[in-house]
């Protein structure tokens, strides 16, 4: 066995071998630049003190936090930078001065807007862009058509660069009718987990500081943003009035070649392809009109082939833009075609609740289209379709797939047939009931699959996955969240060196690929808040950590001085951790997580297309083997729980 020290120096080695560092290492900037910089941010945060209430404080700590971040680590990456986070400390100064005086002009100004929320997942303060157009007022009765701007890779677009960057230029598109909202993403990810949230976030945020249109919100980009687009599209087909993805990547596995390269990666995470693989998700484009962009002689044209290759299977071609004879870029003549189509899209408008729907999905992650909620699934990440029909009598037709329980949605206004008929609902050929509209035009109701049978009822309240709640371990940190570390002694050195060097690891891996500081918390120090708010991420074994130890004898695990077992596999408990996610005991309607961050780890980093989840619900590691830029030890077991959180028999 390995003592600790030779354990946290065998992590520090793999570590230091990883394919790539994100982001990669700042340069020094000049001493007396540095010096103005840090007067600067200190006469900032005097200047924030008398407006810290301030609702709109969130606007004025973005440049705090942006040039806070540049100099604790080690974020300049060009030695000009300096002056950059010069000029965003005037800003920042100038709107603490505005606000203390009353005045916040930039929240009615059009043009070049950079702005700021609070985000949910850890109280860090995120920024976004926006062009606001030079016809926009306040005042406007009207709302506006929203496009959503997914921006491509950059491996150096820090939030001191993200800031100036949005301050400087408009953008690849700018059309006068429509406000572009331009959200971080938290850096590099292909708007994948913390990314996926902060798109979510900034929308919302723009929604409640401008008056758009729901039914006339596009999202677009380009490159890695067009690959967040694929991933957005096909996911939440159910918000968008269009969508324009140009270039990027739409799935793993062929895009990175890996059969070519006998990559064969193990069954869990292949399966785990399921969750990002816009290709899997093609029949929601049912649903969402779609206009693809590619240059002609750009490699990532595979994205938009590949997309037509599946929406072919599903019976529809694929509306591709192709600019002649061009490589990775927009070429100019292909520029005003897609604005045209959009513009097309946008007079018509989203469907909120039309009268064919297909939705397909793999996980109660992505549980909606229009007025169908897919409730609970037979078994996650396999196929599960609903396709849905309101017939010229107002009887409603469904087909399901992999599917035990759904709901019926249309809200105030949305049942477009007689109020005082009520529909008949066949389900995969079955009478299932009738549902009663109400007045307001509204119309709902839960239907539970009872065997072969489907009855019109709500569904138990008993520990199973649900929307939010379904797992894998990556789904922890897609709300609050709380990192709770050990205080006593673990059960051996090995096991307490493991926890330090992954938990510290997760810390900081928070930090640098997820632009957040991660709340962290002894175990001692859990509140009730903490249970009822906050998903909790426990590190260490029964006799380090506290909280682990109380929701132990409630876990499908079995841990002891001597042996650490997960129904049939076990493991020393000297020698193995396990990594796993459940609901937590203490909150049903939160999770607990042992022992892991995010599961894609430091190999990921050379490609967004490989920032895909690699371990499933639960596993069994042997540190025999010391955490490395590929796992976090040996992988000595893993799999899924079943739709009740049970181990599969």
């Amino acid at each position: 066995m390995k003592t600790l020290i030779h354990l946290a120096f065998a992590a520090t080695l793999a570590f230091a071998q990883a394919p790539k560092p994100l982001p990669p290492p700042g340069v020094a900037i000049p001493a007396e630049t540095r010096a103005a910089v840090e007067a600067k941010l200190k006469e900032l945060n005097q200047n924030i003190e008398p407006i810290a209430k301030h609702p709109l404080l969130p606007d004025v700590l973005i440049f705090r936090e942006a040039v806070r971040y540049a100099l604790t680590y080690n974020e300049f990456f060009k030695a000009d930078e300096g002056a950059k986070a010069l000029r965003l400390l005037d800003e920042g100064l100038l709107r603490a001065r505005q606000l203390a005086n009353g005045q916040s002009p930039w929240t009615t100004a059009t043009g070049l807007i950079v702005r700021g929320f609070v985000s949910k997942l850890d109280g860090s303060v995120q920024p976004y862009g926006l062009v606001i157009p030079a016809g926009w007022r306040p005042t406007d009765a009207q709302p506006w058509r929203l496009d959503v701007w997914l921006a491509g890779r950059s491996e150096v677009r820090s939030e001191l660069n993200f800031l100036s960057e949005r301050m400087a230029r408009a953008g690849e598109f700018a059309p006068p009718d429509a406000i572009m909202l331009h959200p971080y993403g938290r850096y590099c990810n292909a708007t994948k987990f913390a990314g996926e949230v902060d798109v979510m976030e900034a929308l919302a945020a723009a929604r409640q500081n401008y008056r758009t249109d729901r039914d006339r919100t596009f999202v677009r980009g380009f490159s890695m943003g067009g690959g967040s687009t694929w991933h957005l599209a096909a996911h939440y087909a159910d918000i968008w009035a269009g969508a324009a993805p140009g270039a990027g990547f739409a799935e793993t596995k062929e895009y990175q070649s890996l059969e070519k390269k006998g990559d064969i990666r193990p069954w869990y995470e292949q399966k785990l392809w399921r969750w990002y693989d816009a290709t899997e998700y093609a029949a929601n484009f049912h649903n969402l009109p779609l206009v693809a962009y590619s240059g002609e002689k750009d490699r990532q044209i595979q994205a938009a082939q590949i997309m037509d290759r599946y929406l072919n299977k599903e019976g529809m071609t694929l509306a591709h833009v192709i600019g002649p004879n061009t490589e990775h870029k927009y070429h100019p003549d292909s520029k005003p075609d897609i604005e045209g189509r959009l513009a097309a899209i946008a007079k018509t408008g989203r469907d909120a609740f039309p009268s064919s729907i297909r939705f397909t999905t793999y996980t109660l992650r992505y549980n909606r289209m229009r007025w169908i909620v897919v409730d609970a699934l037979d078994q996650h990440w396999e196929k599960a379709r609903v396709n849905a029909q309101i017939l010229d009598n107002g009887d409603i037709q469904v087909e399901t797939a992999n599917v035990t329980a759904f709901t019926i949605d249309f809200n105030a206004g949305g049942w477009k047939h007689s109020p005082d008929r009520a529909p008949a609902i066949r389900i995969d050929g079955q009478r299932a009931g009738n549902l009663q509209p109400m007045t307001d035009r509204s119309l709902r109701g839960g239907f539970v699959k009872k065997g072969s049978s489907w009855q019109l009822a709500n569904l138990d309240e008993g520990l199973r996955k649900r929307h939010g709640l379904q797992g894998p371990i990556d789904d922890a940190f897609f709300s609050s969240f709380v990192m709770v570390t050990p205080s006593g002694n673990g059960l051996s050195e090995a096991t307490a060196g493991w926890v330090k060097a992954e938990s510290s690891r997760a810390i900081s891996t928070w930090r640098s690929l997820f632009r957040g500081d991660a709340r962290v918390k002894k175990d001692a120090e859990i509140t009730a808040d903490d249970i009822a708010n906050s998903n909790l991420i426990l590190w260490g074994d029964p006799a380090s950590n506290a909280v682990i130890a109380k929701v132990l004898p409630k876990l499908p695990l079995e841990w002891n001085a001597n042996k650490l077992a997960i129904g049939s596999q076990s493991c020393d408990a000297k020698a193995c951790m396990p990594v796993m996610i459940y609901p937590n005991p203490l909150n049903p309607k939160r999770y607990i997580v042992l022992n892991s961050a995010h599961t894609m780890r430091e190999d990921s980093n050379v490609t967004n297309s490989q920032q895909t989840p690699r371990l499933p619900d639960a596993a069994l590691v042997g540190l025999e083997e010391p955490p490395g830029p590929v796992r976090p030890g040996k992988i000595l077991w893993a799999d899924f729980f079943n739709e009740t959180w049970a181990l599969k028999q």
